[in-house]
């Protein structure tokens, strides 16, 4: 049997007890500890808020305008002021170009209504005066004789409205005024080319011509150059010259009277004309054209007896002068059958002589007139030639719109 275990009479110390009478007792409190003590009363007198995240609160912009200067603020609702005074003058300048544009429009018995722009700052100051620093129109398509106007552009300066409001303009005085008046190719060559001539600008004041011209069932090449000159003080005249009708490449017709002027064939029929016998026999055959070339009548019967002598003959240099010289519009109605043999047709030459120079300079002229005003006047300045057209400078003094 196991000896029973005895209780130790000493039990083993508790180390806390061992540090608790170490203690001296309570100690006194630091600076370190008052300073503590303090920050935390302190802030617990505060209840918590959450942080404003919004950027530029209410509170500060606020606090912001109202710590602005007094001198700045007035400057800011001058400003405004300033803003809204502009937009309500920009709307009346629109609302009486609008106004303007139709009066034009039923006065000048227009297409369309113009394009009217006031110039000048502030518009309601002017309207006050009764006098506007400028007023520019611009209309488009305006008829002129034979040919449209692209576009009639002026600006009047120093404008005298008589009116008693915004709304009752009953006209105007312009004592001057300049502007342009456009004529382009596009619409001549659509009005005087037909789709088959067109125009071309050459130098400052030239225009070219080039196209074709139907004539008794033929298309003849057309060329042609029109001089563009004013004439008097509001009228642009053409001078049309250079005129000729190439028909192919056999003969070419030039109006007029002179030697150099009618029909003749071009270099290449009279060289057909010599390398073709049967077309050189039917030349020589008529006595008539035969003395107009000053060929002796023995050297003409010897060329159409034998064909050496005929092919020495129209191979000369100046047998081919001789034929280049001849104009074929005075032979055609006696000799109709030569002109045939020729390739030339009798028909076509016979229209051919009603071509005359001023037929055909009326058919490709230019020119127009600028219609007098009632009261003042108006005046061409200047004439040139662009690129995409005539471009014509205009000046006027003293006119009156309405009334």
């Amino acid at each position: 049997m196991r000896t029973p275990h005895h209780l130790d009479a000493h039990p083993r110390p508790n180390p806390y007890e061992e540090l608790a009478a170490l203690d001296d007792g309570p100690l006194e409190e630091t600076p370190l500890d008052e300073f503590l003590t303090e920050e935390r009363d302190a802030g617990a007198e505060d209840a918590w808020a959450p942080p404003d995240h919004r950027r530029g609160g209410k509170r500060r912009r606020k606090n912001r305008f109202a710590g602005l200067p007094l001198a700045v603020k007035a400057v800011v609702g001058l400003v405004v002021l300033a803003s809204f005074a502009a937009l309500g003058d920009r709307w009346a300048v629109l609302y009486a170009e609008h106004r303007a544009a139709d009066t034009l429009k039923d006065r000048l018995d227009l297409a369309a209504a113009p394009e009217v722009e006031i110039g000048g700052f502030p518009f309601l100051t002017q309207l006050a005066d009764k006098q506007l620093d400028s007023v520019k129109v611009t209309v488009p398509d305006v008829a002129a004789d034979r040919v449209s106007l692209a576009k009639v552009s002026a600006t009047a300066h120093d404008v005298t409205l008589n009116a008693d409001g915004l709304t009752s303009v009953r006209g105007a005085h312009v004592p001057r005024f300049d502007g342009d008046v456009q004529l382009t190719f596009a619409d001549l060559n659509r009005e005087l080319g037909a789709s088959q001539v067109t125009f071309t600008g050459e130098g400052r004041d030239r225009v070219r011509a080039n196209g074709t011209l139907p004539v008794a069932g033929h298309n003849l090449r057309l060329r042609a150059e029109a001089r563009i000159q004013r004439q008097g003080e509001r009228g642009i005249a053409t001078e049309i010259g250079k005129m000729r009708l190439d028909i192919g490449d056999l003969a070419t017709y030039r109006p007029g009277t002179r030697a150099s002027e009618g029909l003749h064939l071009t270099p290449k029929g009279t060289a057909d004309l010599a390398r073709e016998t049967r077309k050189a026999k039917a030349l020589l055959s008529v006595p008539a054209i035969v003395q107009r070339m000053g060929v002796p009548e023995a050297t003409v019967r010897e060329a159409l007896a034998d064909d050496g002598k005929l092919a020495e003959l129209t191979g000369s240099p100046r047998f081919a002068r001789q034929a280049a010289g001849l104009n074929l519009i005075d032979l055609a109605l006696e000799n109709p059958d030569v002109m045939r043999r020729l390739g030339l047709d009798p028909n076509l030459l016979d229209s051919l002589s009603g071509l005359t120079r001023p037929v055909l300079a009326d058919r490709l002229s230019l020119a127009f007139e600028l219609p007098e005003p009632d009261q003042g006047d108006v005046r061409l300045q200047d004439v040139r030639v662009e690129e995409d057209g005539i471009l014509v400078r205009v000046s006027g003094t003293g006119l009156t719109v309405g009334r």
